[in-house]
């Protein structure tokens, strides 16, 4: 019996052995055969994973970032530039230390969800540097060449990334919107040159501007490196401006930069927008200052929100729950009291303003309408809500609408001499007027013929008739007359100027070609 419980004992060491991960190799191997201890010496070392070790884009660090300027540290991986333009712009930004204080303290409001954006992407955190470059991280800023948002995008461009630009939003200044579409571009542009600055180069000169001075270069056997190529002097500084920055990040002390503390946590978060509101009552609601809830919605330069269009509010942190519980609650009556109206034709500024019980000057800064312009019909314009009025605006109105304009014209009276067999559609035909004015300012029939020699009283555009020598009719010669009566402005369609499209870009009014 003793000899059977021996057996078992050792043929079950002989199946624990065989199983050992550290057991001797099998004859024929070329490891020695005295393999290592199985049981370590010494204290235990943490096993690192493989994407820890050094020359890893990603280093496992025990503790977690201090502050989003340590994470943003962490992420650095563009190579750096070192030049004597670098070194110029470092000088700029290191003598304005106020400059350098309000830019930093305006972008602790969106840094945390660019480098969330860029890590989830694995690229480069310098990227969420950019803004401060172009510009200052303000979302509402436009540059003269119309370009906006805080990422600056033309309005072309953001089109092709799907940035709505409407009457009542401009996607450009969104935080989100505006963010994904950047990040977008800057991926896209990597992916053709193959390089980060190159890349940077191109988001600020455009691709193919880059990809030509590119290809003189490769012509005339020369490098095609960012500061290799032929540039604008903008975009030659874009880059050093970038690395200036990325520097001071890096080692603020070396250059007497104070950076504000911003904590590693999301500033914002969105809440759904399920009816239209007042920009103030949203903010009331959220319990935030005006100026707090725009720069964090800034996309939506109306005030009004409308819901079929700004599906998301951003609202600081601890501040969206404080939002959905007052608009739950809210019993005080409308949350719009504004709405939209299409102009069925069109008219001035002064008969629109009568028609919504509007004044002339509210009405023209609520719709940023310009002076001597006439309203186009099918425009459409932001009026008051009426009390019985509980209909949020149509999606087709908020995503289509526009809002367009035409020159004023003032006319004045004139008297202009008839000719032989003149009648009321040869005058007006001559002047380009409507035949049915030129009766009616006459009191005469549409098909009345003027004896020659007769005064027929006509209303011209003042520019048109100062000084000018009116022909006559069927080979006679008369000059048109002038008096100081003034009249009512011609609305015909013959006598008014290239029309003036408006769209809500925040740009300068678009002049169309005939």
């Amino acid at each position: 019996m003793k000899f059977l419980i021996a057996a078992g004992l050792a043929f079950s060491l002989l199946l624990a052995g065989c199983a050992t991960p550290g057991s001797a190799p099998p004859a024929g191997t070329t490891e020695a055969a005295a393999g290592p201890a199985l049981v370590p010496s010494g204290p235990l070392q943490p096993i690192l994973p493989a994407a820890s070790q050094p020359g890893s884009r990603s280093v496992a660090l025990m503790a977690p970032p201090a502050d989003m300027w340590d994470r943003i540290r962490r992420g650095f991986a563009m190579p750096n530039l070192d030049s004597d333009l670098v070194r110029t712009q470092e000088q700029w930004y290191a003598t304005r230390p106020d400059y350098i204080q309000r830019m930093t303290e305006r972008s602790s409001k969106y840094i945390f969800h660019i480098v969330e954006e860029l890590e989830r992407r694995n690229m480069p955190t310098e990227l969420a540097l950019l803004p401060y470059i172009e510009s200052a991280f303000n979302p509402q800023a436009v540059s003269s060449a119309r370009a906006a948002g805080m990422w600056q995008f033309m309005p072309a461009t953001g089109t092709d990334y799907d940035l709505k630009q409407n009457l009542f939003r401009d996607d450009r200044r969104d935080v989100i919107a505006s963010t994904r579409a950047a990040l977008d571009y800057l991926q896209r542009l990597y992916g053709m040159f193959g390089d980060w600055q190159l890349a940077l180069a191109a988001y600020n000169w455009g691709e193919g501007n880059v990809g030509r001075a590119i290809q003189r270069n490769q012509r005339a056997g020369l490098p095609t490196g960012y500061t290799d190529l032929n540039m604008p002097a903008e975009t030659r500084n874009y880059v050093p401006k970038l690395q200036a920055v990325k520097n001071i990040v890096a080692n603020p002390d070396r250059y007497g930069a104070d950076l504000p503390y911003i904590a590693n946590h999301p500033y914002f978060q969105t809440v759904a927008l399920k009816r239209d509101i007042d920009v103030t009552l949203a903010a009331k609601m959220a319990d935030v200052r005006i100026e707090d809830f725009r720069a964090l919605n800034p996309a939506a330069h109306k005030p009004i929100l409308l819901a079929s269009t700004t599906t998301d509010l951003l609202l600081p942190w601890d501040n969206a729950a404080v939002f959905e519980r007052n608009f739950t609650a809210y019993t005080e009556g409308q949350y719009a009291s504004w709405t939209t109206w299409t102009v069925p034709g069109t008219i001035t500024v002064a008969d629109a303003a009568q028609r919504t019980g509007m004044s002339e000057a509210d009405l023209r800064s609520i719709n940023n309408i310009p002076p001597r312009m006439l309203i186009k019909s099918g425009s459409t314009l932001i009026v008051p809500r009426s009390a019985r009025e509980q209909e949020d605006v149509a999606a087709v109105v908020a995503e289509n609408g526009t809002l367009s304009f035409q020159p004023e014209i003032v006319t004045r009276r004139t008297t202009v001499t008839a000719g032989r067999s003149d009648s009321v559609s040869s005058i007006a035909r001559r002047y380009k007027l409507s035949p049915a004015s030129v009766a009616d300012w006459n009191s005469v029939a549409a098909n009345h013929v003027f004896k020659r020699g007769i005064a027929v009283v006509v209303y011209l555009p003042v520019r048109a008739n100062a000084g000018a020598k009116v022909g006559s009719g069927s080979g006679g010669s008369s000059k048109a007359k002038a008096t100081s009566q003034r009249a009512p402005a011609v609305k015909s369609a013959a006598s008014a100027k290239p029309a003036i499209s408006k769209t809500a870009r925040g740009g300068t009014p678009s002049k169309k070609k005939r």
